[in-house]
């Protein structure tokens, strides 16, 4: 077993402390890999407030990068050494799995966001001879070292920087992949994308490298409408100055959008994405509101061919867009270091407070050594 340090959530609403824990040795399939940097993302911070469930005491964290240390039987895709990004999980064998799609697993809510364990029923994170909840998102990788599943890990080349890395995992990959994957802009078409976050503003960059027409970014956040200009938008729209249908059809010589990427989670937003599309327009549905929450829709606006698509992780198969994304990082074609605010994680709570309130755009942690900690 290895005796490594992670951030515990001790119950529904807790705080992130750090504590002592201990991984099992990998098992099949399995990898140890000693973390560098991971990013903190809403859906950790759901679940830290209880709001979806999952197992407490527990390890949380699915924006992984790190070093590969040891790998379990079976495991051929790394070695000790590699480099790699800790991405969600998938069995492999599914529909969806065996035709690229393992964003859409048939096994994907239990088996990273709600399990906590492994197909077993154990969990490979230990606390005081007691098993506490891991392996979220195949991963838990708010911890100096993590046990994630080989579906969930992605090798990259070694001269790229951890923190540049990290957010590949989740938050990067969802945006490129709703604009590269589920909306496949034609040239010519226009894309607006509701939300300025590291989802929005990922799904702009996306969208900055195909030959699209208007890139038009929506939010209410003045500095970030700023950067999303710089990072490619052609415009750009705060919501908090009028009716967000009518100014993107006004952008659009009264034709509306061809292309929306909804990133916010907010019905209302929603709902005005919708009425601004022109026909065969598409609403690619990223963000995420509480379970229940509705979206009423005139059925006759949809007849025209219109398209509403929700979205998972980018549609992304992980080993292939996560590795076109390094080595666009690598080229200079995808620019990731205006997004990113970095924290020791001894101070994991702090920075999940400042990206809770909105201070940060993506908020990445980084390992010092345990000598330095």
């Amino acid at each position: 077993m290895t005796t490594t340090q992670a951030a515990v959530v001790e119950s529904p609403g807790a705080p992130f402390t750090l504590q002592d824990v201990e991984l099992d040795s990998p098992r099949q399939g399995e990898i140890l890999v000693r973390m560098q940097a991971a990013g903190i993302c809403h859906t950790d911070l759901t679940v830290a407030a209880g709001l979806i469930p999952f197992p407490l005491p527990g390890v949380l964290g699915h924006e992984g990068a790190g070093i590969v240390e040891e790998v379990g039987p079976g495991v051929t895709k790394v070695k000790p050494g590699d480099h790699v990004v800790l991405t969600f999980t998938s069995c492999g064998d599914c529909a969806s799995c065996r035709v690229g799609h393992p964003a859409y697993c048939t096994t994907w809510i239990p088996t990273n966001l709600i399990g906590g364990k492994r197909a077993d029923g154990s969990s490979p994170i230990s606390q005081n001879g007691k098993q506490i909840g891991g392996r979220f998102f195949g991963q838990s990788s708010f911890a100096r070292h993590s046990i994630a599943d080989q579906r969930s890990v992605v090798k990259v080349p070694d001269d790229l920087p951890f923190e540049l890395l990290a957010p590949l995992a989740c938050s990067v990959q969802t945006g490129t992949g709703a604009v590269w994957n589920t909306l496949r802009p034609e040239p010519g078409t226009s894309v607006a994308v509701i939300g300025t976050g590291a989802v929005g503003l990922a799904a702009i960059m996306a969208a900055a490298l195909t030959p699209v027409s208007e890139i038009i970014a929506v939010g209410r956040n003045p500095a970030q409408l700023e950067l999303a200009a710089k990072l490619g938008a052609t415009h750009t729209v705060d919501t908090t100055q009028g009716d967000l249908a009518g100014a993107l059809r006004e952008i659009t010589g009264g034709a509306g959008v061809d292309h929306v990427v909804e990133a916010v989670g907010n019905p209302d937003v929603l709902r005005a994405g919708i009425e601004a599309l022109a026909p065969r327009g598409s609403v690619a549905v990223v963000g995420a509101p509480p379970y229940g929450v509705e979206v009423s829709i005139d059925v006759h606006r949809l007849l025209p061919g219109r398209r509403i698509l929700g979205v998972c992780e980018g549609d992304s198969d992980p080993d292939r867009l996560i590795a076109l994304l390094a080595r666009l990082i690598r080229a200079g074609r995808l620019t990731m270091e205006p997004l990113i605010k970095e924290y020791p994680f001894a101070d994991i709570q702090a920075a999940a407070e400042d990206f809770r309130a909105g201070r940060n755009i993506k908020t990445i942690l980084r390992f010092e050594s345990e000598s330095q900690a």
